[in-house]
């Protein structure tokens, strides 16, 4: 039978309408969408760079007098550059409470990277309504840990029910809790706390959350077990096989990551296992359960840092930590470390994401 020329344009829609639909959902549902060509180095001044001197938000010292030591801390947030949008807000949020409750032995400090057409109404509540939680748990200081998980859970309930449309929108969230000299950092998402660690004349970086992504294969269990459906954008495309389950790791292979997908759909395709909202992507497995580690601080410890994947995308937790290390005043490293990771994604991509940094020094603690 011959095929006509209408029918021929009506399958080509059709497949162009699949392909467009797949990529707009990977562009709204999070920030980590799949690699696009690097931007040509050609002296065109249309192309941005970063801007010479991104302003600190936010800039305090205080006392922690438990253990008298002080702790100074910069926060940094940078509206990413969107040339298809933009009027795109900074989904970005923060969070700094210091004497949480009153208590100058607690401060808290906390990153929320939202995500999706919400995602920046998401971050706000999320980064206001936290704290607040943390703030009324009995448990507080007694159990942080237990704190934490409730504080967590209430907020992605809270979201659940509040006016803001989280079907398809959520927020990541790295938050540093302080205690005397005890650090908790709470992680649901793909945001990252590192802390310094003295080593002779330079410092090693220590991680203080893991990335709960697919690539991590503890996280890719969990979430098939909940229903989903685990493939690259290649592979939902049919570019790649979608029977290969392994991904290789996300340092080396995080140009085409593994997403999430319902079982007879093209959706969410979250690049992150865990997140605060997302009330779709939560029927196959993402989870606002946060894991946390703690830390003892001691002289060992001069800093330490809470950012979102803005910044940790082309910045390996070593290399910030090393730049943190060449400043004095956390406020010069927050604007060196904004604008290099603002340079790397325009080198990448032809977009760069939200940055947001938290920097903390801390000053006077004694040994362990």
């Amino acid at each position: 039978m011959p095929v006509s020329l209408s029918g021929i344009l009506s399958n080509t829609l059709r497949s162009c309408s699949r392909f467009l639909r797949l990529r707009w959902i990977m562009g709204c549902i999070q920030t980590k969408c799949c690699r696009r060509p690097s931007l040509p180095s050609n002296g065109d001044d249309s192309i941005p760079y970063p801007p010479r001197n991104p302003s600190p938000v936010s800039f305090d010292v205080v006392h922690v007098p438990s253990h008298n030591f002080t702790m100074s801390y910069c926060v940094l947030s940078l509206r990413g550059y969107y040339p298809d949008s933009p009027e795109k807000e900074n989904q970005d949020s923060f969070c700094v409470r210091t004497a949480v409750r009153g208590d100058p032995d607690v401060h808290f400090f906390g990153v929320f990277d939202g995500h999706g057409a919400a995602g920046g109404h998401c971050s706000t509540f999320v980064s206001q309504r936290l704290i607040e939680l943390l703030s009324a748990d009995e448990f507080l200081l007694d159990d942080p840990i237990r704190a934490y998980s409730a504080a967590f859970s209430a907020a992605n309930e809270e979201l659940h029910g509040s006016p803001i449309d989280d079907l398809m929108s959520g927020t990541t969230a790295i938050t540093a809790l302080v205690v005397g000299d005890m650090l908790y950092i709470a992680n649901v998402g793909d945001s990252r706390a590192v802390i310094a660690v003295k080593d002779g004349d330079g410092v090693l970086a220590q991680d203080l959350s893991y990335d709960q992504t697919p690539f991590r294969k503890d996280e890719l269990e969990r979430v098939k077990l909940c229903g989903a459906r685990v493939l690259s954008c290649d592979q939902i495309e049919g570019i790649k096989d979608p029977t290969i389950q392994s991904w290789g790791n996300e340092e080396s292979d995080g140009t085409d990551p593994p997403r999430l997908w319902v079982q007879d759909g093209m959706y969410p395709g979250t690049a992150f296992t865990r997140s605060v909202g997302d009330s779709t992507a939560e029927k196959i497995g993402v989870v606002a359960d946060p894991e946390v580690s703690t830390v003892q601080l001691s002289s060992c410890h001069p800093f330490f840092v809470v950012a979102s994947d803005g910044v940790f995308e082309f910045l390996s937790s070593q290399t910030v930590v090393d730049m943190v290390n060449k400043f004095a005043d956390p406020r010069d490293a927050c604007i060196a470390i904004a604008a290099e990771s603002y340079k790397l994604w325009l080198e990448n991509e032809n977009r760069t994401d939200d940055i947001t940094i938290i920097i903390v020094h801390m000053k006077d603690l004694d040994e362990v």
